[in-house]
């Protein structure tokens, strides 16, 4: 069974949660005896080179844009060459599912992880936008079968295609049991001694609104704020004015271990993603057991559910915080259903079965009889 990963900035993981991903299912089906290829941009190369990592084969293209334009061409590349070797393909993202023409004119089987609704995103200027917009609708008509990580994006897919066309499967995570405290003594942080975002600097993850309320008064507990935020952004610059002195910015932080820590000892959780489906972020802190406080909207309460607490607006989000960071509620009892909820529905092996399944569909093996009810009863609502 051969199959080749597309649309990730390369594995091993060192971003974000597509490679995150990546990296454990082509790990996890190498085991299963697949033939697996994951497709890394090369800044700056200028040829193509192979390699391997854990029996998975590595193809280096060369890319020399590091923007918008460069992410298109490398997604040009990548699809040309999958097209050239067979075998299935495994999309991560639409931002270019136009290329997929490709896929149906040589009958290459092409399955699309959907992602969230990315044109709705405040962040992206109306052309661009616009080109997401009309690529979402090019996956629909041109994959084979997508792959929507949370009920809502499903609904979403829905209004334009067929929703036997469609498998949920939602984001996976490792359960945090016991980190090493060290690990966070570094930014001069001590266990419940403060509250953590982990988020892109974006308007529509409402870093500004959390930080500016956070900031109103004097807390006794510090905000760890992970990311790169820089002045010379308007956004980031707001943020970083915002800020008062009890505000941590702890710049950029890749190292799994050490993110499992800071999330594990944070006294809260926040989470201000307004739109997309299920958060990789959010899913870890239900994973490291973080009591959550998160926008209230359908997306976070069917991955948070009835045990987190929830805001609306500004006003809202300083009560909980008052609430929550004053002694108010019990934290404990928020930790543990943020436990229950992981194990309910996102821990690695019911996820990756389920792709498995849905992937060895196209293969024509029988592990698909295996996982298919998994496809479909993978995510048990809230209750």
């Amino acid at each position: 069974m051969k199959i080749s990963i597309l649309g990730t900035r390369g594995i091993p993981a060192k971003h974000g949660g597509f490679e995150t991903f990546a990296e454990r299912l082509a790990l996890h089906l190498v085991g299963k005896g697949w033939e697996v290829t994951v497709h890394c941009p090369a800044l700056g190369a200028d040829a193509v080179r192979e390699s391997e990592w854990c029996g998975i084969r590595l193809l280096h293209l060369p890319v020399h844009r590091d923007d918008a334009v460069g992410t298109i061409l490398f997604d040009w590349k990548s699809t040309l060459v999958a097209t050239g070797e067979g075998g299935s393909v495994l999309n991560l993202g639409y931002g270019t599912a136009i290329f997929g023409l490709l896929y149906r004119l040589r009958g290459i089987y092409n399955v699309i992880n959907m992602d969230g609704i990315e044109w709705r995103r405040k962040k992206w200027s109306f052309p661009a936008r616009a080109w997401l917009y009309l690529n979402e609708r090019a996956a629909c008509l041109l994959a084979n079968h997508l792959i929507a990580d949370h009920p809502e994006i499903k609904n979403h897919l829905a209004t334009r295609v067929n929703a036997e066309k469609i498998a949920m499967i939602p984001y996976g995570a490792d359960p945090v049991a016991d980190p090493d405290v060290n690990l966070i003594n570094p930014f001069n942080l001590t266990p419940n001694g403060y509250a953590i975002v982990i988020a892109r600097p974006d308007p529509d993850n409402s870093i500004l609104e959390i930080v500016r309320v956070f900031s109103a008064r004097k807390r006794g507990i510090k905000l760890v704020i992970l990311g790169n935020y820089h002045e010379s952004v308007p956004y980031q610059k707001q943020v970083l004015a915002a800020a008062s002195s009890e505000v941590v910015f702890a710049g950029g932080i890749y190292d799994k271990q050490i993110v499992e820590a800071l999330r594990f000892f944070a006294r809260l959780y926040v989470h201000g993603h307004k739109v997309g489906g299920t958060n990789p972020s959010l899913v870890e802190a239900l994973a490291a057991g973080s009591p959550v406080l998160a926008h209230d909207n359908h997306f976070n309460r069917e991955v948070a559910g009835p045990g987190a607490a929830y805001f609306g607006d500004e006003r809202q989000l300083a009560e909980e915080l008052n609430s929550l960071l004053g002694g108010d509620r019990d934290l404990e009892g928020m930790r543990q259903s943020s436990r229950r909820r992981h194990s309910e529905a996102y821990t690695w092996e019911m996820v990756l079965s389920a792709y498995e399944g849905l992937l060895a569909r196209w293969q024509g093996d029988p592990v698909e009889d295996r996982n298919d009810a998994k496809i479909t009863a993978l995510h048990p609502r809230p209750h």
